[in-house]
């Protein structure tokens, strides 16, 4: 079997999608993308895909290596998110060919159900608890929010009050049996972060999320040392051997992206580092259906999973949501804050290629928000 060809195709509301097609009619799916720059993701895609037109899809590895270092300058969010998809769509091909799923080809199932979350959003107290609030009457029985839009570099009194009381109005509606995991995404230095987080620990956060930016991942020993919280991060962090010098640092939970750290290949290595330091897995996944279908295969088969992030209810939208490009949306059918076990082959969704090519007509430009300070100065968003 050869690989003869491939297609990229831009899709509503931010995503892109890669199909690779052999000379044996089997074809696979992968999501090669970083939100904000299609673009350039697609162009790496075709330079790798000049490699790998007309050889064996099924010598994955071989690939991995060959398109991961061969180029000479290597890694970095673009060139691993190009990779990323180009590995989604070969182990989807290599699930297709031998008509199982990828997991039982990672050394098979470890579980039968999944968990996962969603997302609470609501510009106060009382609209984020009801928003919260209807997701849990859906099933849902963890829910991650935003602590903050954009903060200055040292909040003051009133800032750091205002995040904790949007936790605690939330813990206090929902009660113990509801998971509430708090996303920092980097807006705030480590001496805020340090400052805030015994604040909230009170209210028993499920995890806090990305609470510094990746170029200061060395600070997080000094994050992790504050608190009691659980401490995740790595949707920004791209390879093994980024999570090489995190991973000892005493975070809880690593958040690899399976369409940004080289795909399930390079996603499974990291997983397996993580259980080395007593770190659960708990794969970013803000994207559409081959991400989403791709992390879950991973899942699992990793024995440190924890859960399992997904974009049904995570505020933007518009046209093209998680369901649209499926064939059959139930096979992500959500019961009681969990996923059954996927049993179709490869990545185990059958992608509905009209519905994709008519999205694909109207390419989206979407570019990540920029935030302002109140003195018009840059802003993490």
């Amino acid at each position: 079997m050869k690989i003869v060809g491939y297609e990229t195709f831009s899709v509503a509301p931010r995503w892109q999608f890669l199909r690779i097609d052999t000379d044996e009619g089997v074809s696979g799916w992968g999501e090669p993308i970083v939100e904000g720059r299609a673009e350039a993701v697609q162009g790496a895609v075709a330079a790798m895909m000049e490699y790998l037109v007309g050889t064996d899809p099924l010598r994955i590895e071989e690939h991995w290596q060959t398109l991961a270092k061969g180029g000479f300058y290597r890694g970095g969010p673009v060139l691993s998110s190009a990779l990323a998809g180009i590995d989604q769509a070969l182990w989807d091909i290599k699930g297709r060919y031998h008509d199982v799923p990828v997991h039982e080809l990672l050394g098979g199932p470890v579980r039968d159900r999944a968990r996962i979350y969603t997302w609470a959003h609501g510009a106060d107290n009382a609209a984020l608890v009801d928003d919260a609030q209807a997701k849990v009457a859906n099933g849902f029985t963890a829910i991650k929010m935003n602590v903050s839009e954009a903060l200055p570099p040292v909040p003051g009194a009133a800032d750091l009050r205002a995040m904790v009381s949007r936790v605690a109005a939330l813990r206090s509606a929902l009660g113990d049996g509801v998971d509430i995991a708090l996303d920092f995404h980097g807006r705030l230095s480590t001496a805020a972060t340090r400052q805030l987080l015994p604040l909230l620990e009170p209210l028993l956060p499920f995890f806090v999320e990305e609470p510094v930016l990746p170029e200061f991942s060395r600070d997080l020993r000094r994050v992790v040392e504050s608190t009691g919280i659980p401490i995740a991060t790595g949707e920004r962090l791209f390879s093994r051997w980024d999570f090489r010098d995190v991973l000892p640092t005493g975070i809880a939970i690593a958040q690899p992206d399976i369409s940004h750290a080289g795909g399930i290949s390079e996603v499974r290595r990291i997983a397996a580092m993580a259980e080395a330091y007593d770190v659960a897995v708990a794969p970013h996944c803000p994207l559409g259906p081959i991400t989403l279908a791709a992390s879950l295969q991973l899942d699992f088969a990793t024995p440190n999973f924890l859960i399992q992030e997904q974009s049904l209810g995570i505020g933007y939208g518009g046209a093209g949501q998680l369901l649209d490009y499926l064939v059959d949306p139930q096979v992500f059918a959500f019961v009681d804050g969990h996923i059954e076990r996927p049993t179709g082959p490869g990545l185990g969704i059958d992608v509905d290629e009209n519905a994709v090519r008519a999205a694909a007509a109207g390419p989206h430009r979407w570019r990540s928000p920029v935030f302002r300070h109140t003195d018009g100065s840059f802003a993490e968003w």
